[in-house]
């Protein structure tokens, strides 16, 4: 895997599709005056006599779009500000226990040897002990409140090299601020549906207030619609980085493909379904757009709005070509061995070869 490539072409796509989405916000405030001037031009049209635009009508449509824009970003946001830790105890996770646990122990391990690797700080790690499901998120506004959560499943079905592959994901979005990101764009999301909510509640008042309403529900529903698409597609983006980015610092494809196999294998063979297996954590819509892995796909039309990449599409990035599923058993836990800090963020399987040239197997 050409990792470099995949990251420089997954920041581009990213700065392009920013830049769509505050195109979008800017259509949207023309809209909403353009669908008001007509509504004007219409009832005008209905009503005896002339009816000539009241004074400030563009800035008081301006003023009043960006009003519920940049309000509802501000409040959905503000909401969101609660910090990582308190957001995955929220969605049921609890505090890593590495004295009680072997497999907790190596995942601590293996963040410790991560984050020296990246050159971060060692976020907040918890686990998710009723998820059965291989899955896992990070969250967080900043270093100060960054977490990584996992889940039971991660912790039972997946080998060391996987655990690997599957943490630096996680890293990645921190290190490259794609939690704070997402929840700007949430919040940003929740303010175009503000416009298309105000539409409707004028809408319901019947006689003049009808027109404008329906004007600005037109307009509103286009944004809301609009911005959605974009940030899913933004959330993609960063999904091919973080995935490029494992196999960077982790010097394995095997080990983040190794995780996303035996996540098709889980949703291929267990008999409720992997989203059952997830428990209601994990469905919580906070961190939904978050998570390692989406917990289904959706129809044609839905995946315009699906915040993942599907399984097969990350996979086939990962080796450049399709992979078959990888059975899901558990893996035995022993103690783990002692750690040391020169040997952070090499794979258990490090050879001489790989380490007179560590790039040559994915070139």
């Amino acid at each position: 895997m050409k990792f470099w490539d995949h990251q420089d072409s997954a920041r581009s796509e990213t700065r392009r599709l920013l830049l769509g989405f505050a195109l979008a916000v800017a259509v949207l405030v023309v809209a909403v005056h353009a669908a008001l001037a007509l509504a004007w031009v219409l009832m005008a049209a209905v009503l005896p006599g002339r009816l000539p635009f009241p004074q400030g009508f563009l800035a008081a449509n301006v003023g009043v779009s960006l009003l519920l824009v940049l309000g509802g970003w501000w409040v959905e946001t503000s909401n969101l500000r609660a910090g990582g830790v308190k957001l995955a105890q929220r969605v049921g996770a609890r505090e890593l226990r590495p004295s009680l646990s072997h497999a907790e122990q190596r995942l601590s391990n293996i963040v410790d040897e991560l984050c020296i690797a990246a050159h971060m700080p060692r976020p907040e790690i918890m686990v998710m002990p009723r998820a059965d499901a291989i899955n896992a998120f990070a969250a967080g506004w900043d270093e100060s409140d960054a977490v990584i959560a996992v889940t039971q499943g991660a912790l039972d079905y997946l080998n060391r090299e996987e655990m690997q592959g599957m943490v630096a994901h996680e890293l990645s979005h921190l290190h490259e601020g794609d939690t704070r990101m997402k929840m700007q764009l949430a919040g940003m999301v929740f303010g175009l549906e503000l416009v298309y909510n105000f539409g409707d509640t004028l809408r319901e008042r019947r006689g003049l207030s009808w027109w404008f309403g329906s004007a600005i529900m037109l307009a509103g529903l286009a944004g809301w619609l609009t911005g959605r698409m974009l940030k899913a597609a933004v959330s993609r983006q960063r999904e091919y980085l973080a995935d490029a980015r494992a196999v960077q610092w982790t010097r394995s494809r095997d080990g983040l493909g190794g995780v996303l196999r035996k996540v098709m294998a889980q949703r291929r063979d267990l008999p409720r379904g992997y989203e059952e297996h997830s428990q209601t954590g994990l469905n919580h819509p906070s961190v939904q757009h978050m998570l390692l892995v989406d917990l289904g796909g959706g129809g044609r039309m839905e995946r315009w709005l699906d915040s993942h990449p599907t399984l097969d599409e990350r996979v086939q990035r990962l080796y450049g070509r399709k992979m078959q599923p990888i059975k899901v058993i558990p893996v035995a836990a022993g103690p783990e061995p002692a750690w040391r800090p020169e040997t952070a963020g090499q794979p258990a399987d490090v050879t001489l070869a790989s380490l007179v040239d560590p790039f040559a197997r994915y070139l």
